[in-house]
């Protein structure tokens, strides 16, 4: 009978299995055979947990840092006064021109006085016939030949006069209008023949010296500002002015939650004019603070927003921290003790209380 070569090389190959598994030669996946060979996957499980992390640490010491907070706003003149008419007529004369600096007193404009000088004269006449008729019946009465209600009603006439007589002469100094405060008259004047009725505006005068900065600040930062704080102040012009403090609204905005601030600027020359954007630097009080790379930060499971340090017994630790402003170089946080060693790599593989090998990447920090 004729076999198969097909089964011949079957059951060579399966002679050949059976010798060479006999010869007690046994191989372990994943591992080698040398001295030096990589260990079984289990074995290198079990020297890992018996081995602690390796973290690289930050020894870092708190600075003192100086805060500048900026607030942007714009110039506001310390007095705007629009002059107004207190009486009726046109204007004949107009002493001032527009940009011209006037000092209080000075006159702006002259409007007709009309009418109103013959008023003046004859309440003058009037109050001299209610002085004699007042002394006549004041004698008499003295002497019982007349009541004492006609020496009263004389005396009437005569502070009624007196009355008319003042307010006819107010009627005249009305029509000489002049500037309640030192300043600029600002354009449009009132026109040469120009009818002013009472209550009309013949100038604006506006008094820049000294010029005011305002803005806004967040209810975060008022706590940190006090009157006469120094602060220098930016004009969009190019100027920048050295001012302080003067006023800090005692409540908030209710619409921005914001207070209103003030700074007095001298301005003797008038750069500084009204209505200008200006940005406003103030120095807050010096604080001790830690300058670390963004990348320092982390979480805890609770979501706050922090750092990993290695404390004295060489288990991590979380630090929550509180961002005070960022530079190029570093955001500066508060929150940490004065020296600290914080983890700069791998913070994001340990939990808080575990043990770990800090590996300094850095001398100790000193100031």
């Amino acid at each position: 009978m004729r076999v198969k070569f097909s089964y011949l090389l079957a059951a060579s190959v399966t002679v050949g299995i059976g010798l060479w598994m006999a010869n007690g030669t046994t191989v372990i996946g994943g591992v080698g055979d040398g001295e030096n060979a990589v260990p079984a996957p289990a074995e290198r499980t079990a020297q890992a947990s018996d081995s602690t992390f390796r973290v690289k640490v930050e020894r870092l010491v708190a600075q003192d840092r100086q805060a500048i907070l900026e607030i942007r706003g714009r110039t506001e003149a310390e007095a705007k006064v629009a002059v107004r008419s207190e009486t009726s007529d046109d204007v004949v004369e107009r002493p001032a021109r527009e940009g011209a600096r006037v000092s209080a007193g000075d006159v702006l404009c002259v409007l007709d006085k009309g009418t109103r000088e013959a008023n003046v004269l004859e309440a003058k006449a009037a109050l001299a016939q209610a002085e004699l008729d007042h002394a006549a019946a004041s004698q008499l009465a003295t002497k019982g030949y007349t009541a004492q209600t006609r020496a009263a009603a004389t005396q009437a006439q005569l502070d009624a006069a007196k009355a008319r007589l003042k307010e006819a002469e107010l009627e005249i100094e009305h029509t000489v209008i002049r500037s309640p405060i030192d300043g600029v008259i600002e354009s449009p004047m009132a026109d040469i023949g120009a009818q002013l009725n009472s209550g009309g505006i013949c100038a604006t005068v506006v008094n820049s010296d000294p010029m005011i900065a305002i803005g806004q600040v967040s209810e975060l930062n008022v706590g940190q500002i006090s009157r006469d704080m120094p602060a220098e102040v930016d004009l969009v012009t190019g100027e920048t002015m050295q001012g302080t403090v003067r006023y800090i609204s005692p409540s908030a905005d209710p619409d921005t939650r914001t207070f209103r601030i003030e700074v007095e600027l001298p301005n003797p020359d008038g750069k500084a004019r009204d209505g200008v954007t200006a940005v406003t630097r103030l120095a807050l009080p010096v604080e001790k603070a830690h300058k670390i790379s963004p990348a320092v930060l982390t979480l805890n499971d609770a979501g706050q927003v922090g750092v990993r340090a290695v404390g004295d017994d060489s288990k991590s630790v979380f630090y929550p921290v509180k961002v005070l402003g960022g530079e190029q170089d570093g955001l500066w946080i508060s929150g940490l003790p004065e020296t600290v060693s914080v983890i700069v790599v791998g913070q994001e593989y340990v939990g808080d209380g575990e043990i770990v090998e800090p590996v300094f990447e850095t001398a100790e920090v000193t100031q």
